[in-house]
Order: structure tokens, then sequence, then C-alpha cells
């Protein structure tokens, strides 16, 4: 048997037969199917903070986690990442479009790539001023703002006694404790002080 294949452009013909006789033979023609376009889906900006709480003891460095997904297809050119603290005294910026708020202020700076979607902020030399609670803000090219869920930072000083270490917050308590400790103290042992007194006073009299 002979098989014929004829090529045309755009279609592939098939001739299949027993026979090379134009009566037997069979052409099928098939049509290249067009490449189906794929638009590209929305990008769903998402932004982490971790862990949910950070301590750190005074004049340490601290490093708060930010990453979010990669853009696509904005540019990172076109991201803007800010950085603000939430406190007693209410909110404080520290970081706007990704340089730090204040110019003198080298302490606070972002040292993350943001080509690997990383905004992580680092703290340098934390002081009792820098407890709250932070939060990493990215916002896209089209004004859509996604914040992360904070990360609550507490700072911790030491006492110098003992080498005890209390949060602030909770050193006033330990404090008062302490003194109301020793003023029992005396109290209790103040009757016991003068019962050795007259013991001694008789025994030396004797």
């Amino acid at each position: 048997p002979t098989f014929l294949l004829f090529l045309f452009p755009g279609t592939d013909v098939a001739v299949n037969g027993g026979s090379t006789s134009k009566e037997n033979a069979t052409v099928t023609h098939v049509t290249a199917q067009p490449s189906l376009m794929t638009t590209p889906e929305p990008w769903h900006l998402l932004v982490t903070q971790t862990p949910a709480k950070e301590k750190a003891k005074e004049g340490e460095t601290v490093i708060l986690n930010c990453h979010f997904n990669r853009p696509r297809p904005p540019s990172l050119a076109d991201l803007m990442v800010k950085w603000y603290k939430e406190d007693e005294k209410g909110l404080t910026d520290l970081l706007e479009n990704n340089v730090t708020v204040f110019p003198n202020n080298s302490r606070v700076f972002m040292s993350g790539d943001l080509s690997q979607g990383d905004a992580s902020l680092v703290i340098l030399n934390v002081t009792i001023n820098d407890h709250g609670i932070y939060f990493c803000e990215v916002t896209l090219p089209d004004g859509k703002v996604v914040t992360g869920d904070g990360t609550k930072l507490r700072i911790k000083r030491a006492l110098g006694l003992f080498g005890i270490e209390e949060s602030i917050g909770t050193i006033i308590g330990v404090v008062a404790a302490g003194i109301g400790g020793v003023v029992v103290l005396i109290i209790v042992l103040t009757p016991q002080l003068r019962r050795s007194a007259l013991c001694m006073r008789q025994a030396s009299h004797q």
C-alpha cells in the first residue's frame, strides 16, 4: 500500500487508501485551532506580618517582619511601603514611600528587599518608648492599600537586682510589692527583737 501526505499552508491534508487512484482516495481536511489567549489574573495583594507579638530588652535590635506576594504586573517602583506605630499616644508614622519619615532618625529603617516581597523594618537600640503595635502597609499604583495584622512590640527593662527583668508596666507593681514585704517583715521582727534585747539585759544583770 502507498500513503501520500500533502501539506498546504494552514491545513494538514492526509490521503489514505490502498490505491493511488483518485476515486479511492479519502481526503480529510484538518484546520489548525488558534491558540486561546489567556488574560492575566488580577494581582491579589497579601501582606503578612510575623510574629504577632515580639519582645526585646532595652538596647537590643529588633526586626519586624513584613512580607507580601511579589508584584504582577506592577513594577517595584510603583509600590509604596509605609510603617506606622499605634500606642497610647495615637498613631505615629515611621516610614513612608519606602523611606523613614525622620531623615535624622537612623535607628529605624527598612531592611527588606522589595524585589523579593520583603518590607521588614529594623529598629536599632530600642527604648521603652518604642513599645506599641507596628503596622506594615503596602499601596498599589491603582491606590489599593493593604495593611498587615500588626506586630505588638513589648520592651523589657533590666532592674539590676539579682538579674531580674520585668516588662515595662509591671515594674511599679514589683517595687511596690517589695516595699510592702519589707514593711511587713520589720513589723513581724520588731517584737522578736525586743524579746531578744530583754533576754540579753536579764542575762547581763545576772
